[in-house]
């Protein structure tokens, strides 16, 4: 079940909240954990028990850490056992097959492939859980001593399968008190819709766009066209992923909880640096407090900052997915953060703000390339595209053609991505203070008529999955 999809929006979320808003206080956590199961089990019920196991294992080594840890070697060796039950099981679900073609590629074996089917979520719960085990050894955290409280954390479904990445310590407080306010609850709907509008209307269609672009022959497409392609698949990830946090977080004002932000307008970057610092943010922030400073980070040699940014950036790609391209991806990255921090990052910060945005956005358009493609001949081919080394013209009739029937999407696109609607919206404040009704009736059309339109799309759509669930 995806949030983007009529069950979803008239059946399930309607019926959940009704029933949460019915009940008392005490039943809340019991209602969202039962709805939160339904709903990773709409789809797929066996890997249901996979994620109460993972919950189980930190649960299970949590208390026993608090009851028998009387000795940091012993807290140390309950945090160990958790840690490798949690990877050992993410490895084998996302990464069994992966290492086998890879075992065959290199020694020429033919080794059966198990075909495992990958559970949903599974990269998003599993370093949801490590972090509680990780903080409850790190004294940040206090130990959780009901297991159906700690698995409502885990399985929470606004963010279970997508994100973000939220840690204990956010929610500890929310968990076991908590007072859903109207004014929160009218916000969060407001932030679900904002959501909703950027999946269905300006995601699905920017991969459409993508898709039609990617199934042309060479010989079809100009250099202009293949940046266009490029452009249009990363409007598509960035407002398909930060569409799901929206509504993960939106629903989360619904039920009083408080989730973290996990976009900051990343496509407004002005350089590698800061892309990193407003894109998918839990993720950047996990890796920072669980791998990069307990490697040292950048208070070691120049050598050792090298090795840890190189190995962090590694692992972020293998997160991605288990192919070769995801650990590309990481280390293309990688490479461009070091190169800014030692080599070329000064120089960048004295030039105008049009070329650093342009700079970054080419990277960044060139990174998801490497992203998007999981066939190395593929990647290498639409690489040429762009560069024009495949003998590809660098205009065509067709990137015109693209551009008229798309150039709405693209400018909406343009005006959400960017920092322009928050300024629109001060605007509209300023100008509307003596007819705050007046501005308020207006919004309220306007969003009646884009949920409207939205669910006209979602009527017509067979297929517009959340491309994060993948992971």
């Amino acid at each position: 079940m995806v949030f983007s999809s009529i069950p979803f929006l008239f059946l399930f979320l309607p019926l959940c909240l009704l029933i949460y808003y019915a009940v008392p206080y005490s039943l809340k956590n019991g209602i969202l954990l039962l709805f939160s199961l339904i709903f990773y089990a709409w789809g797929e019920p066996v890997y249901i028990v996979l994620m109460l196991f993972a919950s189980a294992v930190d649960y299970t080594n949590g208390r026993l850490m608090e009851r028998f840890g009387t000795t940091k070697a012993r807290r140390r060796l309950f945090l160990v056992c958790s840690v490798a039950i949690n990877l050992s099981v993410l490895a084998f679900f996302k990464y069994a097959d992966f290492l086998i073609g890879t075992f065959n590629l290199l020694s020429g074996a033919s080794v059966p492939k198990l075909e495992l089917g990958l559970p949903v979520g599974i990269s998003f719960f599993t370093f949801q859980s490590m972090s509680y085990i990780i903080d409850l050894y790190r004294g940040q955290v206090p130990m959780e001593p009901n297991y159906l409280t700690y698995l409502t954390y885990v399985s929470m479904f606004p963010q279970l399968v997508a994100g973000p990445i939220v840690r204990f310590s956010v929610v500890n407080r929310e968990l076991h008190s908590r007072q859903v306010r109207r004014e929160e609850v009218e916000n969060g709907i407001l932030r679900f819709m904002q959501g909703l509008f950027k999946k269905v209307l300006i995601a699905n269609q920017a991969g459409a766009l993508w898709e039609s672009i990617k199934a042309l022959e060479a010989v079809q497409t100009s250099v202009a066209t293949a940046w266009l392609g490029a452009a249009a698949f990363t409007l598509q990830l960035y407002f398909d992923f930060s569409a799901y946090s929206d509504m993960a977080i939106g629903m989360g004002w619904m039920l009083d909880f408080h989730f973290p932000e996990n976009f900051r307008y990343p496509l407004a970057a002005v350089s590698v640096t800061d892309f990193w610092r407003r894109w998918h943010i839990s993720l950047s922030s996990w890796f920072r407090d669980y791998v990069y400073i307990p490697l040292g980070g950048n208070r070691v040699s120049t050598a050792k900052h090298l090795r840890n940014m190189l190995i962090v950036w590694f692992l972020t790609g293998l997160w991605h997915g288990a192919a070769w391209n995801f650990v590309l991806w990481g280390l293309y990255y990688g490479v461009l953060l070091i190169l800014e921090k030692y080599v070329w990052g000064n120089w960048l910060e004295k030039q105008p703000a049009v070329l650093k945005h342009l700079y970054t956005l080419v990277i960044v358009a060139v990174g998801f390339v490497i992203f998007v493609f999981d066939d190395g001949a593929a990647l290498r081919n639409y690489l040429l595209l762009m560069a024009g080394a495949a003998g590809n013209s660098l205009w065509g009739g067709e990137c015109l053609w693209y551009l008229e029937n798309y150039g709405v999407l693209l400018i909406c696109a343009a005006v959400l991505a960017f920092p322009v609607y928050p300024w629109i919206r001060k605007k509209k404040e300023k100008l509307a203070a003596g007819g705050r009704t007046v501005a308020a009736c207006v919004s309220a059309a306007g969003y009646v008529v884009l949920f409207l339109l939205a669910t006209a799309y979602l009527v017509n759509d067979t297929y517009n999955p959340f491309l994060y669930f993948r992971f």
